[in-house]
């Protein structure tokens, strides 16, 4: 602990945001860079509790503590050889993450927690920046040959794990493009896809090979192709059926999932073109409270939609820690995004009856559920962001016992594998294929765990690889 009293002498002091009618003009990231003193400071707020309970939030163990401290003194290398041990794309986490890890600070307690999510931001663009290492490459071969379906977070991490121990690595992805929901799910606002080009170069060159729009399952290369030729199959396909919602007249034109309208706006981005969703001039609700529903805010904003509203069914979150859920365990508090920020209404307690049109959507009736009170609101575009359901496994042939749990995601062993033939090579799954819904941390850590399991299978002995998580510990 460098400084003992650093967390008395300075604030948390986050990034700046560019202002809002700034942003707004442009697909920029939101937030302008910290100057190092300023991230100094941040640093030396870390107290290197004795038991570091922000290690024990993040489902990665990132060595928070040691890479504080090295930041602390300007060792940037150093901090950056802590945090990539531990986590293959902190430019990802650091962007995009919750961080679980700031609610279970304990100087959370009585004061404000550490910036973590953000130290370790700078510290991964450091490391790029400066040229230190961000591959974990080697050159040993061991002959063997791994398949992963899947381009997300979880498939890249297990990517890149199993690359760093010596294995070929091959990655099939349906799309056109590589990266699963980082690509076309988070728009260009919170994550540059510069960023995320960035490390798929730095992947390839380390030897892993990427093929787009290759399909596995009907149609395509079959699963038992990929037995046949690679000797492990990692299945990372991501949790893709959205939740729709089941009402009259949820069949009208203007009604669309999440994830479809942020995937055309985040082409017609790449592309330069007009979206083929475009909310310019529309009136506009979004059904869902969470991230993905905040996502699409602020897309709807730089699309210069003419009213937006969020609708969540559940109450509205409190300011502060309730009793119910104390620390260190990361609790449901309103959260206002840099989206709610630029603007746009929010709706607690708010239930959807029924969509409304002739042909095309014309009005939302809703419930408050606070009164009983029934609304009829004039709208034209809906995207409803509640969810999913789990992955997509008909094509596989996996949507039947004793492939599925009771909640319709992939059923893993303790070694992350699935119920295979004899004489086949063995399938392995993770991410959100596995655990439903979640966070890019936990889907980063899966594919470790995963990678771990498969190096272990190939070697005939254990891995060296860590492995921060075992199915069993999932939340079922």
């Amino acid at each position: 602990m460098a400084n003992p009293t650093g967390f008395l002498e300075f604030d948390r002091q986050g990034p700046t945001m560019r202002p809002v009618s700034v942003r707004l003009r442009d697909w920029h990231e939101v937030y302008e860079s910290q100057d190092d003193s300023a991230v100094v400071k941040q640093a030396t707020r870390c107290m290197d509790c004795g038991i570091p309970f922000c290690m024990q939030g993040c489902p990665l163990g990132n060595r928070i503590p040691d890479f504080n401290d090295r930041v602390y003194h300007a060792q940037w290398e150093q901090a950056a050889s802590q945090l990539f041990a531990t986590n293959n794309f902190p430019e990802f986490t650091g962007r995009l993450c919750p961080a679980p890890c700031e609610s279970a600070c304990v100087l959370g307690i009585g004061s404000d927690p550490v910036t973590i999510e953000r130290i370790e931001y700078e510290v991964a663009e450091h490391a790029f920046a400066n040229g230190f290492d961000v591959a974990g490459a080697t050159e040993a071969k061991t002959g063997k040959h791994v398949v992963v379906v899947g381009s997300g977070p979880a498939g890249l991490a297990a990517a890149a794990q199993l690359r760093s121990v010596g294995h070929d690595v091959a990655v099939y992805e349906r799309s056109d493009a590589i990266g699963g929901l980082l690509r076309y799910g988070i728009p260009e606002f919170k994550l540059e896809k510069a960023v995320l080009d960035r490390r798929i170069d730095v992947m390839e060159k380390s030897g892993v090979t990427f093929h787009p729009s290759v399909t596995v399952g009907e149609g395509g290369t079959t699963l038992s192709e990929l037995q046949s030729n690679f000797d492990a199959v990692l299945l990372a396909v991501g949790s893709t059926i959205p939740r729709l919602i089941a009402v009259p007249g949820n069949e009208l034109e203007g009604i669309y999932p999440a994830m479809t309208y942020l995937e055309a706006s985040n082409r017609a981005v790449r592309d330069g073109t007009e979206p083929l969703i475009n909310a310019s001039g529309q009136r506009v609700i979004i059904l869902g409270g969470g991230d993905t529903g905040a996502d699409c805010l602020g897309t709807l904003h730089r699309q210069g939609a003419a009213t937006i509203t969020q609708i969540e069914i559940l109450d509205e979150p409190p300011l502060t820690r309730p009793n119910s859920e104390p620390w260190p365990t990361m609790a449901r508090l309103l959260k206002s995004t840099s989206a709610h920020l630029e603007g746009g209404d929010r709706l607690f307690s708010t239930e959807t009856l029924e969509f409304a049109g002739d042909g095309r959507l014309q009005e939302l009736v809703l419930r408050d559920n606070q009164n009983g009170q029934l609304v009829r609101t004039p709208v034209d575009l809906v995207l409803i962001a509640a969810g999913f359901l789990g992955p997509e496994l008909e094509a596989l042939g996996l949507n039947r016992e004793p492939f599925l749990t009771p909640r319709s995601t992939l059923s893993v062993d303790a070694d992350w594998s699935l119920a295979t033939a004899p004489g086949e090579s063995p399938v392995y799954a993770c991410g959100d294929a596995v655990r439903g819904q979640s966070l890019i941390v936990w889907a980063i850590a899966e594919g470790r765990s995963a990678a771990s399991a498969i190096d272990t299978y190939l070697r005939g002995e254990p891995s060296a690889l860590p492995a921060p998580l075992r199915p069993y510990e999932l939340s079922w």
